[in-house]
């Protein structure tokens, strides 16, 4: 098989589950394109994840376009908590650099599983009158500290954002499912692009067909999942998510 073609077969189911994950559940394409280029492409694992972050950037943008355009994104809340997981990755990482990093690699994983499994016994069922209970300044708080831990835990692991985002925008937070990916690909634009630039400054530029196939399907997928995601009903949309994260968690556990 040509190495052309072995690349495009790679790449296209990269791109897919990243963004099926991405549109789905704002989750990070890294945790996903990052393992298959670097077992089925022979990949250096720095340059892999820088790959993987571009991917991000464009699937996450697309995504939170389509949820901001069916009300489902809390931009202001997801601004601040933005913010704070930006200032909060640096620390993390700076202190992750002190620390053996051996253990790292596998966490996101098992958060990937174990998220899958919590949405399809344990579905969110918050809807938006719940949310607009909590008043401005206590949500503006919470943001604030949820940011700072998502942040860290971002650094330190170096992966695991959106999960953790999800996970605590649904379970601390209290928001519905809808909103919560949303806002969570909305911040994952951002923090994305900031760490794609910073991996090609530091690692140098990728290979340039590996990274614009990876982005151009991951940007297809995520936009089909979130057309379908702010169509579905919460109940599906609970059930469609746990699956693919646990279809995820598994392909990449295998590998």
């Amino acid at each position: 098989m040509s190495k052309f073609l072995l690349t495009v077969i790679v790449t296209f189911f990269a791109g897919m589950g990243a963004g099926l994950g991405t549109g789905f559940a704002g989750m990070s394409a890294a945790a996903v394109i990052s393992p298959i280029l670097i077992t089925f492409l022979g990949m250096d694992p720095y340059i892999a994840v820088g790959i993987a972050l571009s991917s991000d950037v464009l699937a996450s943008a697309v995504s939170a376009y389509t949820y901001g355009k069916n009300k489902n994104l809390d931009i202001r809340n997801g601004l601040i908590m933005m913010v704070t997981v930006l200032a909060f990755t640096v620390v993390g990482s700076y202190i992750s650099s002190l620390v053996p990093s051996a253990a790292m690699g596998n966490f996101s994983v098992f958060m990937t599983l174990l998220l899958g499994i919590k949405f399809i016994v344990r579905p969110v069922m918050t809807t938006k009158e719940a949310m607009q209970g909590v008043s401005a300044k206590k949500r503006a708080i919470q943001s604030v500290i949820c940011g700072m831990i998502i942040g860290f835990i971002c650094g330190f692991v170096g992966a695991g954002g959106g999960m953790m985002m999800l996970l605590i925008l649904t379970s601390v937070l209290g928001y519905e499912l809808k909103t919560a990916v949303g806002t969570s690909v909305f911040i994952m634009a951002f923090t994305a692009f900031t760490g794609a630039v910073s991996h090609f400054a530091i690692g140098g530029m990728p290979d340039i067909t590996v990274c614009l196939l990876c982005i151009v399907f991951t940007l297809i997928w995520a936009r089909i999942a979130a057309v379908f995601a702010n169509k579905a009903t919460p109940a599906t949309l609970n059930r469609a998510t746990g699956i693919i994260l646990v279809i995820l968690g598994i392909v990449v556990l295998l590998f």
